[in-house]
């Protein structure tokens, strides 16, 4: 049903059943994975929620194939926030391959990555050892430490001074407010897409404020400024690179920014409690058993190199895991190029020129027909043989097995989360044996408190 029913579906997804439960019931009531409902925000910020999902693992992939599908403006669903928020361009990840723009813009970060990379490990690891200091000093005087606050800074730290050639943006016109404004400006850009988990008697009151029309650009007007002029003052290297290509230094501006804080900070402030909880519920064992491979590596190769990194299978599986079993984002939209046909695993459905598909990426990289106990976190599961399931892990917008391009639309930061994850555990475990801690289920992801860390007992 027109504008009422996209009302009675967003409440359930959000309200009633949440958002698994939201898709499990309408597998169950159609007795199948490929289904058309309507998505978040509804009206009024969309005026189009009907999308056909995609439940399953064998369906999800073709909205990687930009033969048939394109990725205009739908990083964010059946809406796109006002371009004001990014300077009036639209950036990198609103535009279609088939944009000349695209290609340009997407070069120019691969290039920045790849002329980059050999500070990723060391800068990295200045941020960490600042973090877990500051988790340490919090824990003496609490008893507690806020995790994710603590690894916020970090994730914005690390791509800040990224991008400005190792500057540290406490000593820019941004201060500590940094992780703060992005959080903000994302805030007012997403807010639709979420809940804040009030009580249950604000459920209307919290969907009429945040979904009935966008939150205009002017209320983060100020402080998108100042990271505007942040980037654009100390990022010179990079900005120059982009000249080079060809790009608008202005416009080029506004995609590092948008890049470094939506992308990368973004994901990141996220993904770090994801590994920090499954690591916690999965126990003292496995904690044991990382210790023992991080420090024997690291003591064979002399330190923590790419090297060192590669040769640490129970890292890497474990980070693969997580990925897996509860991606930082999960969600995947592209408009169908043509009529095409999407199949699942049981059927083929046809789909028509223009139609919006949604991918719940959850459900299909937990599909019980591609994985064994696929509801069930298992750390080894990408060791050895398991290493071939990978083409399944979907995370980043294209399959694990796959490489970003200027042509596609994959995470073009793709290696360097799987990196900056794995020096995490490697940091985590160089320095402690284990550890305690509490979590709970926020909007966008977990908030984790940390309760006691166990100083390593052997080096």
């Amino acid at each position: 049903m027109p504008f009422f029913g996209a009302i009675s579906d967003r409440h359930n997804y959000f309200y009633h059943q949440g958002r698994d439960k939201f898709f499990a019931t309408r597998i169950e009531k159609h007795n199948s994975t490929v289904i058309r409902t309507n998505m978040p925000p509804g009206p009024f910020i969309s005026s189009d929620p009907r999308v056909v999902a995609l439940l399953d693992g064998a369906s999800f992939p073709i909205l990687f194939d930009n033969d048939k599908v394109e990725k205009l403006n739908v990083l964010d669903g059946t809406f796109m926030p006002s371009t004001k928020f990014t300077g009036g361009f639209r950036v990198c990840a609103y535009l279609d391959t088939t944009e000349p723009n695209h290609a340009l813009i997407k070069q120019f970060f691969l290039n920045v990555l790849a002329k980059r990379k050999d500070s990723f490990v060391p800068l990295f690891r200045n941020c960490l050892q600042e973090s877990f200091a500051e988790i340490e000093d919090q824990l003496s005087k609490n008893t507690k430490a806020d995790f994710n606050t603590v690894f916020s800074d970090a994730s914005f730290n690390f791509m800040f001074r990224l991008f400005c050639d190792g500057k540290d943006p406490s000593q820019t016109n941004l201060g500590s407010k940094g992780p703060k404004l992005v959080d903000t400006w994302l805030l007012f850009q997403l807010a639709p897409l979420a809940t804040l988990g009030l009580p249950k008697i604000f459920n209307y009151i919290e969907d009429f404020l945040i979904r009935t029309l966008p939150f205009p650009a002017c209320l983060t007007k100020s402080g998108y400024k100042n990271l505007y002029e942040a980037f654009k003052t100390h990022a010179t290297t990079a900005l120059d690179e982009a000249e080079k290509l060809g790009l608008k230094r202005n416009e080029a501006c506004h995609n590092v920014v948008f890049t470094a804080g939506f992308n990368a900070y973004g994901g990141l402030k996220n993904q770090f409690p994801y590994v920090l909880k499954w690591l916690g519920l999965s126990g003292e064992k496995l904690h044991a058993d990382l210790a023992r491979e991080v420090r024997r590596v690291v003591n064979d190769e002399g330190g923590v190199t790419f090297t060192a990194l590669e040769n640490m299978p129970l890292v890497k599986s474990v980070v693969y895991e997580v990925m897996r079993i509860e991606p930082a984002v999960p969600y995947q939209y592209a408009r169908a190029r043509e009529n095409l046909v999407v199949s699942s695993h049981d059927a083929s459905f046809e789909v028509k020129k223009g139609e919006m598909l949604f991918g719940y990426q959850p459900f299909a990289t937990r599909d019980p027909r591609i994985f064994e106990d696929a509801e069930v976190f298992v750390p080894r599961r990408f060791v050895g043989e398991g290493e071939k399931m990978l083409k399944h892990v979907l995370w980043s917008n294209g399959r694990e097995t796959e490489e970003p391009s200027a042509s596609n639309k994959q995470c073009p930061g793709k290696n360097l989360v799987v990196l900056l994850c794995r020096l995490f555990l490697v940091e985590l475990f160089l320095r402690y044996d284990t550890f305690e801690f509490e979590y709970t289920q926020a909007g966008f992801g977990p908030t984790i408190t940390i309760k006691s860390l166990t100083k390593a007992s052997t080096i």
